[in-house]
């Protein structure tokens, strides 16, 4: 299957093409989405099978277990709120779109961003048939463990190749996650929530040293902390049995809608690539 980092890959084809959010038109944003999945969908298809959106839902459960959880990447977007708000609401609607018109499965799950629902399926669907992951989120190379799992990177434009996922997993667990406002294990939790305060530095060393001889007492709880949030094997089981359940379920589109669907939003040019979809 071709699981696709939907939002993700999507802001990054806006934002590589616009300077700003004001630019761009609903039209425009449809086009885009849509040239995409075709993309991947004709290049990679028949080799890797279907078409899987992954989208997130919001209201993340990892908010339960650390509260600064992604707090630094709506500060950001605060800034611009009436611009971001009009781009999402429009991924909101082409969303929407293409679960009724189009033949792919299309995954929001209540609680879950697309990583847990790449990593669920992934995880689940590895040792059955081939697996690509779209998307140039480094966070994925902690799947490449599992065989049959290759990541493609619309970004670089080519597979990212990891030798060594576990020791890449290992470092990030150390290190946390600047875009998700999850700090190294030597600095506090509110480290990217306070204004002004910076996290405490990591050298090579210290983590060459806790690679050979384990993380200290003393930060083992912020080792647990950035584990819980970052290491996609940590997913809640009730959460992972959700996505299973929404992928078990039929998918209302199909290929016979696809034509009146870009006749009626008059795409010219996708309409000579349909059978692509």
């Amino acid at each position: 299957m071709i699981l696709i980092d939907n939002t993700q890959i999507l802001l990054a084809s806006i934002f590589s093409q616009f300077k700003s959010p004001t630019e761009v038109s609903e039209d425009t944003i449809r086009h885009i989405a849509l040239n995409t999945y075709r993309m991947y969908k004709s290049k990679y298809g028949e080799e890797y099978g279907e078409l899987v959106i992954c989208q997130d839902a919001g209201d993340y459960w990892r908010k339960d277990i650390f509260t600064h959880y992604k707090s630094n990447r709506k500060k950001q977007q605060d800034k611009n709120r009436e611009d971001w708000d009009k781009i999402f609401e429009i991924l909101t609607k082409i969303r929407s779109e293409v679960q009724e018109v189009f033949p792919y499965r299309n995954m929001k799950v209540a609680r879950c961003e697309a990583d847990d629902i790449i990593a669920t399926l992934t995880k689940h669907f590895h040792d059955k048939e081939k697996i690509l992951i779209v998307s140039s989120d480094k966070d994925f190379q902690q799947l490449h463990r599992y065989e049959n799992v290759r990541q493609f990177s619309p970004i670089h434009k080519g597979m990212i190749k990891c030798e060594e996922p576990q020791k890449y997993l290992f470092e990030h667990i150390l290190r946390g996650d600047t875009g998700d406002g999850v700090p190294n294990i030597l600095s506090d939790d509110d480290t990217f929530a306070e204004d002004g305060k910076r996290q405490k530095p990591l050298s090579a060393k210290k983590i060459n040293d806790w690679s050979s001889y384990g993380i200290p007492e003393e930060l083992k709880r912020n080792w647990e902390r950035n584990q819980s949030l970052v290491d996609l094997a940590y997913i809640p089981e009730k959460y992972e049995q959700n996505i299973l359940s929404e992928f078990a379920k039929p998918y209302s589109g199909s290929k016979s809608k696809v034509f009146d669907y870009l006749v009626k939003n008059k795409m010219k040019l996708l309409l000579e690539v349909v059978d692509e979809f």
